[in-house]
Formats: structure tokens, sequence, C-alpha cells
């Protein structure tokens, strides 16, 4: 590991203050910190956000629950609240990584990092989320821009995210076995308005699955999303699965998403 300068400020303004330079801010620490071990990465500063109580927050309002960003994925899967009124997300978050991730990983530590294969991701397009950070408000629909890539602009800080609660919906993902990051995932929700299929895992960062979302929208069910048939365009193919193999598997992650929606 490379030499660093360590800092943990208290409020979310000292922190922004605190970034200059080449300088990362630390969410929890399970990707940046390996990768600095390895020396794949390296910064001047890390700008710790563990002191930072108000970002660790689970509020709900009816229509909507807003994460902060220091939020635990432990804390989301055991939160009673977030089950009753939102278990896919509880769930989704109880699936990623192991306990050791689960206490210190971050969702706003997630969808920074926006790792191509991460579970988060499809949780802000399948539930139509809003990212709020210290200056505005990003759509999650324009938050990840590319492979590793969000529309965070330099020493933009995360703060919270806000998901609309459907009338129903589920996250499916076939996992890695050994890093359980997801080789396809997919989240499912329905509202009054229409349908969302989020997948991750499967390209460069994560979409909509247009298609299937059109499909369900004419008949909710799991047959409807099994039979289309995604193009190859742009699917990851590796030692894991081929192009073909995850395109299929999208269609058939949609399905059994949809019947674990519809057995809530």
């Amino acid at each position: 590991m490379y030499t660093f300068d360590y800092q943990r400020p208290s409020p979310p303004a000292a922190a922004v203050a605190s970034f200059k330079g080449d300088a990362r801010y630390l969410a929890g620490g399970q990707s940046l910190i390996q990768a600095m071990k390895l020396r794949l990465s390296s910064s001047e500063t890390l700008v710790d956000l563990g002191g930072i109580d108000s970002l660790r927050r689970i509020a709900i309002d009816g229509t909507h629950v807003t994460l902060g960003a220091m939020t635990t994925h432990a804390a989301v899967a055991a939160s009673p609240e977030l089950r009753n009124v939102l278990p896919a997300l509880a769930e989704l978050a109880g699936g990623i990584g192991d306990p050791m991730v689960r206490s210190m990983g971050t969702i706003g530590g997630s969808i920074a990092n926006a790792d191509p294969a991460a579970c988060y991701p499809a949780a802000l397009l399948g539930l139509d989320a809003t990212v709020q950070t210290d200056r505005r408000e990003i759509p999650g629909e324009d938050f990840f821009t590319g492979l590793y890539q969000t529309a965070l602009q330099p020493g933009e800080l995360v703060t919270s995210v806000r998901f609309r609660v459907p009338q129903r919906a589920a996250y499916i993902k076939y996992k890695q076995p050994a890093s359980r990051f997801a080789l396809v995932g997919v989240f499912v929700s329905q509202w009054q308005d229409g349908v969302r299929v989020a997948v991750t895992g499967a390209k460069a960062t994560v979409f909509r699955a247009g298609a299937i979302e059109r499909a369900l929208e004419q008949r909710f069910a799991p047959e409807a999303a099994k039979a289309i048939r995604l193009p190859l365009d742009d699917i990851n193919g590796d030692l894991h699965g081929s192009a073909r193999y995850r395109a299929s598997m999208i269609s058939v992650m949609a399905g059994r998403a949809v019947a674990a929606a519809l057995a809530r």
C-alpha cells in the first residue's frame, strides 16, 4: 500500500472541505482498501466518512424509503420497518457479500464505486431512485455512466438515496460463488403506471431491459418475462459465462423475480 494522509471529519461539510487534490472518500472500504493494498489504486488523502452519524439513517414516509449514504448493508437487511414496506430492498442488501462485507460496506460506497456486478445499482434503476449529494439531486437513471463511472463530480459527496415504494418488487441474482457478485442480477418492480426491470452483472453498467418491461406491462407473469429473447449487443462474456448465457439468464432471472414479487 502506498502512503497517504488519513482524515476523519465529523459533519458532511467538513468532509467536503477536506477533499482537496488527489483525495478519495472512504465509505466502508470494502473495494477501495483492497485495491490500495494490492497497489492497484492510490490517493494522497483518504477522507473517512465513518464518523458522520447523520449519514447513517433509514427513513420511511409511506411512498418513499430514504437511506443515508453510510447506512451499512447489514443495517438495511436487518431493518424490520424496511422489510415491512420494501422487503425486496432489504433482501437485496442481505445477499451482498459475506457478514464482514455487509457490516462494513455502505450503500453510498457501493453506488459511488459503480461495480458493474454490484447489487445496489439494480435497486436504483429498478426503484426509480434519486441520489442526493451535497450539491444536487441526481436521478438514478442518470447516475451510472459507464464501467466504474458515475455522474459524480470531483469532491461531490453522496448523502442519501431515496427509493420510490412500488406495489410489488423482487430482486433475484445468480451469483458468482466466491465473490457473491452477480453474474446476472435482475430487479423487477411494478407500479400502477408501469414496470421496471433493471439488470446488473450483464453489461459494463446497470441497465433497464425495455423488452421485458413491455412484456410485463401486458401481463405481469413469469412466463411473459422468460419468453423474451434479448440481443447479445454489449452483453459481457468471460470465463464465468458467455454473452449468450448471460442474455438467456436475464430472462430467466426476471421470471423468477416476477414469481417472487407475486408470492409476497
